[in-house]
């Protein structure tokens, strides 16, 4: 019917193939064709059925975002759902890779759904900001039952086809070819339309439906799609269906163009766009089977799991003997609580232990062909493993350190062959957490970066790119942050007050909860060993210091910031941390004033977004939506606010003077050592589209 679309015919079943690669993606192309097409087979007196059927690996993955930020053209995607319903013959989809969102909401508004072995559906809409907008709310519940579809439509679950067939979201799963099952199954409607919507949403114990709606609301944080989508089923139990239906849509399309929905947009095009690397896209990666890692601490042990995960070889090493039986019991106790939940088999378990070698012996290494170091963060211990492994292993393995503040290029310049050298700063636990920051050097050869990347992307990670700079991209920014939070403690907030400002903002911990947990002594050993380099003008922050000197280094002494009676319960304010904050504002003639919740949020974003600011003039990022996915993926960011230049990119389109004056004012407050980055560089530098053009 056009390029997207083809017309044949199996007999007197019409065949539609949608034909939108890579992922079929339901544009307004898309929807025009199928649309021409369901009329031309009911004027067609010759065919008795159709199928609907993708071209290539999939169905239709989803619609395309790019249109949703803008009108939506004509036809939509009900128009072409109503067209198939009512079409005087039957219609049916047929099924494989992925049917998602509008490709599954318009296999709904079919007569019938069958999928090949191995298909997901789903409507993950929700996680996109916004709830399935043709039908998804009011057709699902009378497949499956409102209990059913309040998780599945708030939680944006995507379902295989074996469970799928079980829970009745399709009719069957194809065997053989599915092209000829689904003909075959449509011949056997004998012209029987089914439509989902004559269908009566089953009755369900209201406090099964009650306690699925809460259970939702938790897990969705409360967020208005979330309500919205709950809103929506409930409506499926109590209003005409066309009523409902249009109730579903002005949700849908108020949804779409707020706030959250275009930064879950955004996440997802940066996302999708971190993976174009013009600079290593036609070089080839270096061949890396077998791993080896260096430190059986917290970090090692993860990252040994994830490179075990990943289906690599892989030799641990440690000094001593000590420390890599801890290791090991460290990564034996994973394999032993993934089996006890049934998150792993135990043969899956054994064959992942068994490509696994343990060893104190740096001999170990002559065969491997990554090597990373998980070692204590001292720039001279770094330096002299790299320079006595360097003589054993070939020439051709690549050296990765996970350094996640030292100078990368420091570290290469000790080895003989620099080039070799990449950073591969992963996130705690390492074996959990989804973000890689790939560093590349000055001497970082272009096929060591193609390998620092396959080798991310095959750990199951998100790699981005950063240049070597203090803290990379992520922890550049969290530690301005860190600071302008222990500022505001001088100046009068409290611990407790700044971490349940930016918790309700979305953080899932404040700075000072997480300051705990991973223990206070660290950042002050490095705070002690950059002391000759300080300025002496500027502006320092003592109050961790003296925690420090008092024993409370956090959750591991049972004090820090806060006080732990009782283990691993969240901490209490304590009435010592707040004597001892008053004091040092008193030291320093520093007036105490209260702070307001959006006051502490507002300079919490300023700060990283004028810190992201700096990293995109300096060039340690050439993509400002990187630092987007860094802070969402490794630090937290609420994934709905779209990250700290979104944000900023959202205030600016609004109110450009307010922000570049409380800009202004931080720089002051926080005086000698505070660089201020030019903020209409972010706007700049987003991409066309990312962020509303006028935020009220």
């Amino acid at each position: 019917m056009n390029g997207y679309v083809h017309f044949d015919a199996d007999g007197d079943i019409a065949v539609i193939r949608i034909d939108n690669p890579p992922v079929n993606a339901g544009s307004i192309e898309v929807r025009s064709g199928i649309l021409r097409s369901i009329e031309r087979v009911a004027a067609d007196p010759a065919l008795k059925a159709a199928i609907l059927i993708g071209v290539g690996k999939t169905f239709i993955a989803g619609s395309d975002l790019r249109e949703f930020g803008q009108p939506l053209a004509s036809p939509q995607l009900p128009d072409v759902i109503a067209a198939i319903e009512g079409c005087p013959k039957p219609v049916v989809a047929a099924l494989h890779g992925a049917a998602l969102g509008g490709g599954y909401e318009l296999a709904l508004g079919c007569d019938a759904r069958v999928a090949a072995a191995g298909t997901l559906v789903g409507l993950p809409e929700v996680t996109l900001g916004i709830i399935p907008g043709a039908g998804g709310t009011q057709r699902l519940p009378r497949l499956v039952g409102q209990v059913a579809a309040i998780d599945l439509i708030c939680s944006g679950k995507r379902v295989e086809a074996a469970e799928a067939k079980a829970l009745g979201m399709i009719d069957a799963v194809a065997e053989g070819d599915l092209r000829a099952f689904a003909v075959a199954f449509a011949r056997r409607l004998k012209g029987e339309k089914r439509p989902i919507r004559n269908l009566c949403v089953r009755e369900e114990d209201a406090a099964a439906v009650y306690a699925a709606e809460t259970a939702a609301l938790e897990a969705g944080r409360k967020l208005p799609q979330v309500r919205d989508a709950i809103e929506a089923v409930r409506t499926a139990t109590i209003r005409p269906f066309d009523e409902a239906l249009a109730t579903e849509r002005e949700a849908f399309q108020r949804l779409r163009i707020g706030r959250a929905a275009f930064a879950l947009r955004h996440q997802f095009f940066a996302e999708r766009d971190s993976a174009k690397l013009p600079e290593i896209q036609d070089i080839p990666a270096r061949a890396v089977e077998r791993v080896a890692v260096i430190g059986a601490g917290t970090m090692g042990a993860g990252i040994a799991l994830a490179s075990l995960a990943a289906g690599y070889a892989v030799t641990l090493l440690e000094e001593s003997s000590d420390a890599l039986e801890r290791g090991l019991q460290r990564i034996g106790d994973h394999y032993a609580r993934r089996t006890a939940a049934g998150k792993m088999t135990a043969d899956e378990a054994g064959r992942q232990q068994a490509r696994l070698t343990a060893s104190t012996d740096e001999g170990k290494l002559a065969d491997v062909q990554l090597v990373i170091e998980a070692v204590f963060e001292d720039l001279a211990v770094k330096q002299a493993l790299f320079r006595r492994i360097e003589r054993i292993v070939p020439a051709h393995v690549v050296l990765a350190s996970n350094t996640s503040y030292l100078d990368l290029d420091a570290i290469a310049e000790a080895t003989r062959r620099p080039h070799n050298v990449i950073g591969l700063h992963f996130f705690s636990p390492a074996n959990v957490m989804r973000l890689l920051e790939v560093v590349r050097g000055a001497y970082t050869a272009p096929d060591v970066l193609a390998t620092g990347f396959a080798v991310g992307k095959r750990l199951g990670k998100l790699p981005i790119l950063t240049g070597n700079a203090f803290g990379f991209i992520g922890n550049r920014i969290y530690a301005a942050y860190r600071k302008q939070c222990e500022f505001m403690l001088e100046e009068g907030a409290l611990p407790q007050e700044i971490d349940a400002a930016v918790e309700a903002f979305g953080f899932a911990m404040g700075p000072f909860a997480v300051a705990d947990l991973s223990g206070l002594d660290i950042a002050w050993r490095m705070r002690q060993a950059g002391t000759a380099a300080r300025d002496p003008e500027e502006r320092y922050v003592a109050v961790p210091d003296r925690l420090c000197e008092m024993n409370r280094l956090g959750r591991k002494t049972g004090a820090g910031y806060y006080s732990y009676p009782e283990q691993g319960k969240r901490g209490r304010p304590d009435p010592v941390v707040a004597r001892l904050i008053a004091e040092e504002s008193a030291a320093k003639g520093i007036v105490r004033r209260p702070f307001t919740p959006e006051q502490i949020v507002r300079r919490v974003l300023l700060t990283m977004a004028n810190e992201a600011a700096l990293l995109l003039a300096e060039g340690v990022t050439t993509r400002l939506t990187d630092v987007d996915l860094v802070m969402v993926n490794g630090f937290g960011f609420p994934k709905w606010e779209g990250g700290p230049a979104f944000w900023a990119c959202c205030e600016l389109a609004s109110d450009p003077a307010s922000l570049e004056a409380d800009l202004d004012a931080i720089a002051i407050v926080s005086g000698t050592g505070f660089v201020r980055g030019e903020l209409a560089l972010l706007r700049r530098m987003m991409p066309e589209g990312r962020v509303p053009a006028k935020q009220g």
